[in-house]
């Protein structure tokens, strides 16, 4: 009896030292709860509610272009883009560009027959003496939508040209139909159209170098990225830099592009119609920008725990 009642003792001291020599379990290498998850679950909820309160219909695409996730509202909803499938014309000019058949650098002088309202720069240009590049007139449609510089490029590339680009990225839906200003055309039902997760996919495309080598894929983003009054960049912090293009019509308001939070870029599509108040659509849409940058910021700047150390 004695000799099992010590060998029990024994037992009990071994187990004793070996708590206290063995390293305690204790911050693991990564995390094992999932806060970005509720993070990223929240802002869906934010994003629907924003949808919710709309007085017409939205569409959406988001896509973390570090993660891959995605999140969707209406996704293949097909809508009229207005300006914004000047996206699409800007794509074919630098593929033409790429595959040799035009350079941005080759010259268009301004012709009278060309102009179309909606044209804040080749309206004040001198018809039949002022020349100006095919990277010109791509800003030109860029940065204030000049509707005249778009027609030019459309009958450089080719409406046709732009629409076999888009099937061959097994974009079915988004078409280039009318150029700018055909008011005839659009009340004939040819509107420019697309949809959220074709934009999406399109930009993303572009931003992984799938359309474009690396040279005209960063001048295309830069061109992309130039100033511009839209919703979207309203929603964005003043430093902060978007490859977008909004879009407008009468009860439609659009924005499309990516947005490059750093070591955090993502894309954002935005499509509304039907809109009751346009005013309402572009709250939407800057209401929405500023929720996804606040979303992909904090991620981009924070731990896996959540910590954020902020440079002094």
């Amino acid at each position: 009896m004695k000799t099992k009642i010590l060998a029990g003792v024994i037992v009990l001291l071994a187990g004793s030292v070996q708590a206290q020599t063995s390293p305690q379990r204790c911050c693991p290498a990564k995390p094992e709860t999932n806060k970005r998850l509720v993070l990223w679950q929240k802002l869906q909820r934010e994003l629907k509610a924003v949808d919710d309160q709309l007085d017409g219909v939205m569409g959406l695409a988001v896509k973390d272009l570090t993660s891959g996730d995605e999140f969707f509202i209406n996704p293949d909803e097909v809508m009229p883009q207005a300006s914004s499938i000047k996206i699409t014309v800007l794509a074919e000019l630098y593929r033409q560009a790429k595959a040799g058949k035009l350079k941005l650098t080759d010259e268009y002088v301004v012709r009278k027959e060309d102009l179309v309202p909606g044209s804040d720069i080749l309206l004040g240009l001198t018809p039949g003496v002022t020349r100006v590049t095919l990277r010109d007139l791509a800003t030109f449609m860029v940065t204030v939508s000049d509707n005249s510089a778009t027609n030019v490029l459309i009958d450089r590339i080719g409406m046709e040209n732009v629409n076999s680009m888009l099937e061959s990225q097994e974009l079915h839906t988004t078409r280039l139909r009318r150029k700018m200003m055909d008011l005839k055309a659009a009340s004939e039902g040819r509107e420019n159209v697309s949809s959220p997760r074709e934009m999406m996919t399109l930009l993303e495309a572009i931003y992984r170098g799938k359309l474009l080598n690396k040279e005209l894929t960063d001048d295309y983003i830069k061109v992309l990225s130039t100033h511009k009054e839209s919703a979207l960049l309203q929603g964005l912090p003043d430093d902060a830099v978007a490859a977008s293009k909004p879009g407008e019509l009468e009860a439609v308001r659009n924005d499309s592009g990516i947005i490059f939070v750093k070591n955090r870029p993502y894309i954002l599509s935005v499509m509304t119609t039907y809109l009751r108040d346009e005013k309402e659509g572009q709250a939407a849409i800057r209401k929405i920008a500023g929720l996804t940058y606040s979303y992909f910021d904090r991620l981009a700047r924070a731990s896996e725990y959540g910590r954020v150390v902020s440079p002094k």
